[in-house]
C-alpha cells in the first residue's frame, strides 16, 4: 500500500511517497480506501511546521497529510455496527468530536495536523469518526466536505441562519464558496468579496446577490453596509483574520455575528475590539465541526442537491502530482476546492 508523508518541517521538499503495511483493525475500527482527497488552506502550514495544536510534523514526524477524503469501506472490525464493506464514507476532521461542545482532548484527533491524515491508499479510523457520503455526490465532490464545508455549516448555523438574513463572506476559497451555497439553499442573501472580477462573476452565477472587488474598493465594508441600507450584515464569514477583522466588525449590524475562521492576512495586527463592544457583536471562533454537524450538512446537501465547486483536479501517482496541487493552492488562483483523485 502507498501513502504520502511529510518527512520533516522543511517545506514541500520533504514530501515523499512510501510503501507501508496496514496495521490490523481494532474491534471498533474501519478501514477505508480513499478514492479522492481535497486540500485546505491549513495544509499549506503543515510542511512548514504546522500551527498550535497541529504540530505532529515537529513532535513526531513523519506526518501523513490532509484531513479530507472520500472512499469506500473495505474492512470493518468485529464490533463495528455503523458501517459495512462497500459503504461510501468520509472521515470527520476531528474523529473524536462526535457531538456537543469541542473539548481539549478531542483536538488531538485533528487529521493531517495533530494526527496522521488520510493521503494514503487505505486509512484506519474509528467507526465513530466517519459519516456516510451524500448520495448525490461523486467521490471527488464528497472529498471536499470534511473541513471547508463543515466549517461553513457551523459558522452559519451557530448564527442561526434563517431565510432573509444577509451573509457577507470574504473571498472565493473553499469555505467562502460553501458558505455562499449553503446560505442560498436556506434562502439568505449573500454578499461576497474578491480581488478578481472574473471570480466575482462566477460567484454571481452561483447566486451571490452582491459582489465587491476589494482591490478597487479597499474599504469593502462601506459598500457592504450600503447594500443593506446602512444596517449591516447579519453574519460575516471572516476567513481573513486580523488583517480584515476590523472591517468585518464595521460591516456587521448591531447585535450581529462575526464567524472567525481564518488567518489568511496579517496575523501580527491587533484590531481594536471597541466596535464589538459598542455594536454588541457575537464573535464566534469556528473550528470545523462535530460528526453530528457533518451529518446534518450531508442531509441538507442531499435535500437541496448541492454540489461542491471543484476548481481543478490533480492525480496522485507521483510526488510531483501532489506537489503541484499544493503549489496551485498556494498560488491563490483557485475558485472553490482543489481535489486529488485516483
Amino acid at each position: 500500500m502507498f501513502r504520502y508523508e511529510l518527512a520533516s518541517a522543511t517545506g514541500l521538499d520533504g514530501l515523499r511517497k512510501v510503501d507501508f503495511e496496514p496495521a490490523p483493525l481494532g474491534p471498533t475500527e474501519v478501514r477505508i480506501a480513499p478514492r479522492a482527497w481535497s486540500l485546505n488552506f491549513r495544509d499549506l502550514a503543515m510542511p512548514r511546521g504546522g500551527y498550535p495544536g497541529n504540530r505532529k510534523i515537529q513532535t513526531d514526524p513523519p506526518l501523513v497529510p490532509l484531513s479530507d477524503a472520500a472512499g469506500e469501506v473495505v474492512e470493518v472490525g468485529a464490533a463495528v455496527r455503523r458501517f459495512a464493506v462497500g459503504d461510501r464514507v468520509c472521515p470527520c476532521f476531528f474523529p473524536d468530536w462526535v457531538d456537543g461542545e469541542l473539548e481539549e482532548s478531542q483536538l488531538a484527533s485533528a487529521l493531517g495536523g495533530a494526527a496522521d491524515g488520510v493521503l494514503a491508499e487505505t486509512v484506519r479510523l474509528p467507526e465513530h469518526g466517519l459519516v456516510r457520503m451524500p448520495a448525490n455526490l461523486s467521490f471527488e465532490e464528497a472529498a471536499c466536505l470534511p473541513c471547508a464545508a463543515v466549517t461553513a455549516w457551523q459558522a452559519l448555523m451557530l448564527a442561526r441562519l434563517t431565510p432573509g438574513q444577509t451573509i457577507l463572506t470574504l473571498g472565493t476559497g473553499g469555505v467562502s464558496i460553501f458558505a455562499l451555497q449553503i446560505a442560498k439553499l436556506a434562502g439568505a442573501r449573500v454578499i461576497i468579496t474578491s480581488s478578481s472580477d472574473e471570480k466575482l462573476e462566477r460567484a454571481r452565477e452561483l447566486g451571490a446577490d452582491a459582489c465587491i472587488n476589494y482591490a478597487t474598493h479597499p474599504d469593502w465594508d462601506v459598500p457592504a453596509r450600503e447594500w443593506t441600507g446602512g444596517v449591516g450584515v447579519d453574519n460575516v464569514i471572516e476567513v481573513g483574520g486580523a488583517g480584515t477583522l476590523e472591517r468585518s466588525l464595521r460591516a456587521a449590524r448591531v447585535s450581529g455575528a462575526v464567524s472567525l475562521i481564518g488567518i489568511l492576512t496579517s496575523p501580527e495586527q491587533n484590531p481594536s475590539p471597541m466596535l464589538a463592544l459598542f455594536k454588541r457583536l457575537t464573535i464566534q471562533g469556528i473550528y470545523v465541526g462535530s460528526r453530528v454537524m457533518f451529518e446534518a450538512l450531508c442531509r441538507a446537501i442531499e435535500a437541496g442537491d448541492l454540489h461542491p465547486v471543484i476548481d481543478k483536479t490533480f492525480g496522485c501517482e507521483s510526488v510531483d502530482d501532489v506537489r503541484a496541487a499544493y503549489q496551485y493552492l498556494k498560488s491563490g488562483s483557485h475558485f472553490g476546492k482543489i481535489v486529488i483523485a485516483r
